[in-house]
């Protein structure tokens, strides 16, 4: 596999104080000193244009810059779709495996720069979750972007998601208003969860097929309609319903997480999609409905 060209992450002191070397143990986590001392040592850190040592004692607002060098991806499906183009908005499918932006290892092998390098400057409105397939909408220039941003803060972009769960519900539509916020996990450290303190959230599912022969609980295909946007939400909501997606690594009956995981959230598994967006057009002010074609397991 071929290596990608490496990345340079910025960031700024807010306090002066501590050392180039603290300050990167503190503020990136993913690494232990000892890592950052060889990358200092290997001259892969400046700051403010000059090669550090890990030992200055940072100013307030000088810029901290790691060069990492040139690294192997982990594998993705790179390829999609465009469903919808115009001066102020493209809308592409995104296939499960591919993370959105980057992270994690990921950077040549996200949805964004896949995009940037057929439609320079396009930007993500929302992002879908790794093991997430379906439609992903971009701003072209910046004035869609800023009126459909407060769209979504206003809670006016409808979503429909299709998703596999496992068992067969009684009910035929169901409201789901659990909380979700972060709650501490043995293994990933945090994770976003059902849980009474967290920030107020809002599902509505609704049964488009109940497949009773499908092992010896069932499935269910639901469609839902999210009127909040929180990490994980649909996962979580039908999880605490007690009908968690099927293959779902992370989230059992209740909506917590599982202590032990068999694969990690971002490895898929579980069958979740993208399914419609409706939005009033950002130029035209015409409201608009797109619809990514489903995978075969989602389909009814």
């Amino acid at each position: 596999m071929a290596l990608n060209a490496g990345y340079s992450y910025h960031s700024r002191a807010e306090r002066g104080g501590p050392s180039v070397l603290a300050y990167l143990t503190a503020t990136f986590r993913h690494s232990e000193a000892e890592v950052w001392a060889l990358r200092l040592a290997a001259g892969e850190v400046e700051v403010d244009g000059v090669r550090a040592t890990g030992s200055e004692r940072l100013r307030p607002g000088q810029e901290v810059v790691w060069h990492r060098p040139p690294w192997e991806e982990p594998d993705a499906p790179l390829e999609f779709g465009v469903l919808f183009e115009d001066a102020s908005l493209l809308a592409v499918t995104k296939p499960a495996g591919l993370p959105t932006l980057p992270g994690g290892g990921f950077y040549e092998h996200t949805l964004l720069r896949r995009v940037r390098a057929q439609f320079p400057g396009a930007s993500p409105l929302h992002r879908l979750g790794r093991g997430t397939s379906g439609l992903v909408l971009f701003a072209r220039e910046g004035a869609a972007g800023a009126a459909l941003s407060a769209a979504w803060l206003e809670r006016e972009v409808r979503k429909t998601y299709l998703a596999l769960a496992a068992g067969v519900p009684g009910w035929d539509t169901l409201e789901i208003t659990a909380p979700i916020g972060p709650v501490a996990h043995p293994r990933l450290g945090e994770v976003y969860a059902a849980h009474p303190a967290g920030k107020a959230s809002h599902s509505a599912a609704r049964v488009l097929e109940r497949r009773t022969q499908a092992g010896p609980a069932g499935e269910t295909l639901l469609a839902v309609d999210i009127r909040t946007g929180r990490p994980h939400q649909i996962r979580i909501h039908t999880a605490w319903a007690g009908f968690p997606l099927v293959g779902d690594p992370l989230y059992a009956p209740g909506g917590a997480p599982l202590p032990g995981l068999p694969g990690l959230p971002g490895d898929g598994g579980y069958l979740l999609h993208a399914w419609r967006l409706g939005f009033r057009h950002p130029a035209s002010g015409a409201w608009t409905q797109l619809e990514a074609a489903p995978p075969p397991r989602l389909q009814v």
